[in-house]
């Protein structure tokens, strides 16, 4: 009898510090300082070459995509994410492409398809920061809302469609 309510107890106590655990996990994931994450420590360059810090786009919803020229989905939604930017910046929305691709690649593109937002460029070390982000494949195009606070909102593997872009304008 007393063996049984000791494993009665110590199945409780496992069962309630498995549930502190989670608890302590979803308070950190939700009460972090978002903005004290690395990313918004980040200098990356324009396809110029000019410097762009990340923490400039601190303080207001930010729309990230990693994106590159040789990749057809990403390349099919830029307009959309042009649109996007236009449309809400008022609202106080940013957006930032972050290119996964040589600068001299990209600034032939954007000479021919001029962007109104910025881009930067994350080079092959792209790959790795958009995993950080929550991209598990690595896979392009690769998308994620920040709230102004630089709590993650949103993310998406895979192209935008105007219906995601809608949602997301909503949750800022």
């Amino acid at each position: 009898m007393i063996k049984r309510r000791n494993m009665l107890f110590a199945g409780t106590a496992a069962v309630a510090g498995l549930a502190g655990v989670g608890a302590a996990w979803w308070w950190r994931d939700r009460h972090e300082t978002p903005l004290a994450d690395p990313f918004w420590a980040l200098e990356m360059e324009t396809p110029d070459g000019a410097p762009l810090k990340i923490s400039s786009l601190a303080g207001q919803p930010l729309l990230v995509n990693f994106w590159a020229t040789w990749c057809p989905p990403c390349v099919e939604e830029l307009p959309l994410l042009n649109r996007f930017h236009q449309e809400q910046q008022a609202r106080g929305w940013r957006v930032l492409g972050l290119a996964v691709d040589q600068p001299s690649a990209v600034r032939a593109w954007l000479k021919k398809s001029p962007l109104d937002f910025p881009i930067a460029m994350a080079g092959l070390g792209g790959t790795e920061l958009s995993k950080r982000m929550g991209n598990l494949t690595g896979a392009l195009p690769f998308s994620v809302a920040f709230s102004a606070t630089g709590e993650v909102l949103q993310r998406k593997s895979g192209q935008l469609m105007p219906a995601d872009l809608a949602s997301w304008a909503t949750l800022a």
